[in-house]
């Protein structure tokens, strides 16, 4: 939400221009990156390491790259109830790397990325702020100790 700053609020300052430019962005980024993890798979065949070694690079990858969206995906719409164990699979995203553009991109499709997360808690952060403001009225200092009846003055 960095990129977006708060014209995700009202949509407005470019909004629109800059979702298009995240959701591009992020899948050319995908697209780089899926080529770079090509160059590397070309790299193990000219290595002659075995097809083992392949077949298990191929799953690791698509596995982290799975998991690595769920992760990115469930991250724009809730909070981590367990911010330790998110952060333990810290590595696990770094590895799907590509699973991870791919759900900036798709999300970037609808709204900005945890937008609707956003909106959620700022729209709490201001009912909330309006209630604890409508309870406070006049000084507290003056209030009397009988209802309707203002204290004596001495």
């Amino acid at each position: 939400m960095p990129f977006f700053g708060t014209t995700w609020l009202g949509h407005d300052g470019g909004y629109g221009l800059r979702r298009v430019g995240a959701a591009v962005g992020s899948l050319a980024a995908a697209v780089a990156a899926c080529f770079v993890l090509n160059f590397a798979y070309e790299g193990l065949a000219i290595a002659g390491v075995g097809g083992f070694v392949d077949v298990l690079l191929v799953v690791m990858f698509a596995v982290c790259g799975v998991l690595a969206f769920r992760q990115t995906w469930t991250g724009f719409s809730r909070r981590p109830a367990d911010p330790d164990r998110d952060a333990s699979l810290r590595s696990l995203k770094m590895i799907g790397f590509v699973g991870s553009l791919l759900a900036y991109f798709v999300r970037s499709l609808t709204e900005a990325p945890g937008e609707g997360l956003r909106r959620r808690e700022y729209e709490t952060a201001v009912t909330e702020y309006a209630r604890r403001r409508s309870a406070r009225t006049g000084n507290p200092a003056a209030r009397s100790t009988t209802k309707g009846r203002r204290p004596k003055r001495r």
